[in-house]
């Protein structure tokens, strides 16, 4: 948090403390950069809505992709590919732009996991976006680079330890009950290496879509079961009960 930006004990500003953000650009209608990353968004947002209930203690959650960062209203915002943030909650009027981006002052915190897909060398993540994120107090960066244009990992964590980022292996992300995992498989008809949320197990949260064929997998062996038994009672000379 910058320093001139002090959050109250309550966890917000005062009402005649808050920044205008009348003023402030708040999104700038670019066109999403190429059709991977925003397919990798979409998947790292949607299963957590799908499928998570969210931390134990935790009132809500916020996942989003795109959306900038305010720590002040000074200062331009940082646009991380997605972020995780827990015990907030979107307001009932996000029209009003106030509400439309993640300003620091009206959800009292920062979020806890920044993740940023790298797809060029020109995002800076180990340079610029890894210090400013680190002075936002965010507890866990993320850089998945696939196609390893940084020339390191293709999966790079980082914990905040004091004001600094400390490079970790440990992909269990302990404050926020989730894991980060690479898994090959095919999300949306196309096969690559994603990154995907995971749980303490190293199982993977499932899409929506994942979870209702699971569900469906589950009902037909059941039915098979239930078959097979009725049958073995059959031959027994037991008529089954419907």
């Amino acid at each position: 948090m910058s320093e001139s930006t002090t959050l109250t004990d309550a966890g917000l500003l005062p009402e005649d403390l808050l920044p205008d953000v009348s003023l402030l650009v708040t999104e700038d209608d670019e066109p999403l950069d190429n059709l991977p990353s925003e397919k990798q968004q979409r998947l790292l947002t949607e299963t957590l809505y799908s499928s998570w209930n969210g931390a134990s203690n935790a009132q809500g959650f916020l996942v989003a992709a795109n959306v900038g960062l305010f720590t002040t209203g000074k200062q331009p915002p940082i646009v991380p590919d997605v972020f995780l943030s827990l015990d907030v909650q979107i307001a009932e009027n996000w029209w009003e732009k106030k509400h439309r981006s993640y300003f620091f002052w009206e959800f009292g915190k920062p979020p806890e996991v920044v993740i940023e897909i790298v797809s060029n060398r020109e995002g800076n993540e180990t340079g610029r976006k890894l210090l400013e994120y680190a002075r936002m107090r965010i507890m866990y960066y993320i850089i998945f680079d696939p196609s390893r244009q940084l020339g390191g990992e293709v999966l790079q964590m980082y914990e905040l330890r004091g004001r600094h980022y400390i490079a970790t292996s440990e992909q269990w992300l302990t404050e926020v009950e989730l894991g980060l995992c690479l898994w090959e498989g095919a999300y949306e008809g196309k096969r690559d290496v994603w990154l995907r949320w995971c749980d303490g197990e190293g199982n993977v949260i499932p899409t929506g879509a994942e979870r209702a064929e699971q569900e469906r997998e589950a009902k037909e062996t059941a039915l098979q079961r239930a078959e097979r038994l009725a049958a073995q009672l059959r031959a027994l000379g037991i008529e089954p009960e419907v």
